[in-house]
């Protein structure tokens, strides 16, 4: 176990969002990154318009369990590991999940017709502006996430951008860019479960915090 003389930190944990972070837990960055990759590709694969729309009800099941749920949990016991960074991503992105759920299956179809897209356009944005400030918190992670993070920018601000332009174009581009972010996020989960179960660093996430030393 590698810990910092200076700090007492274990910095062993490669699965981690956040390496300066000492796990008390099983790491849930697996779980969560996981969750996030496969909900993400399924909805992408829809967006993308490689799958045709008339099959997009399954993405909701996925979105309010796995995506959803799941990731809710992962969040809150990157609490449990005091792990600021993963337990604010892991929880708000597992709360879009369920509201994805919720806003496809309750909320978007009462929506008046003419202006439903301003709705959907301005939802999607929120979450622009919230990944691109978690891109910047990212930098001191490792580099597995901040290309998460730097490729979960784009389909969000395409997708926006496309909805409140009314797009038919635009969305299908964030289709194929929510593709490579769920490439990305699952080749950081199969890192983390796999350095995890090996014991050692095998798929190499690339530290990028800020090293200690002894004074």
């Amino acid at each position: 176990m590698a810990v910092s003389s200076a700090t007492g930190v274990d910095n062993s944990r490669p699965t981690s969002v956040d390496a300066t972070v000492s796990s008390v837990i099983a790491d849930p960055a697996p779980l969560g990154l996981a969750g996030f990759a496969m909900t993400t590709f399924m909805l992408s694969m829809f967006n993308a318009g490689i799958l045709s729309g008339s099959l997009e009800g399954v993405v909701l099941p996925l979105a309010l369990v796995y995506g959803g749920a799941a990731q809710l949990l992962a969040g809150m016991w990157e609490f449990k590991n005091r792990n600021t960074f993963g337990a604010l991503a892991f929880t708000s992105y597992g709360a879009f999940w369920i509201a994805f759920f919720y806003y496809a299956k309750y909320v978007a179809g009462g929506l008046p017709a003419a202006t439903a897209y301003q709705a959907t356009g301005y939802f999607l944005l929120m979450w622009t502006i919230f990944t691109t400030y978690m891109l910047v918190a990212s930098l001191r992670t490792n580099l597995s996430v901040v290309l998460v993070f730097l490729t979960l920018a784009s389909p969000f601000a395409l997708l926006a951008g496309g909805a409140l332009g009314q797009s038919a174009h635009v969305p299908k581009a964030g289709g194929y860019a929510g593709l490579v972010t769920a490439f990305f996020a699952w080749s950081a989960s199969f890192a983390g479960v796999t350095n995890a179960t090996w014991k050692r660093v095998v798929l190499p996430v690339v530290s990028l915090a800020p090293r200690t030393s002894a004074h």
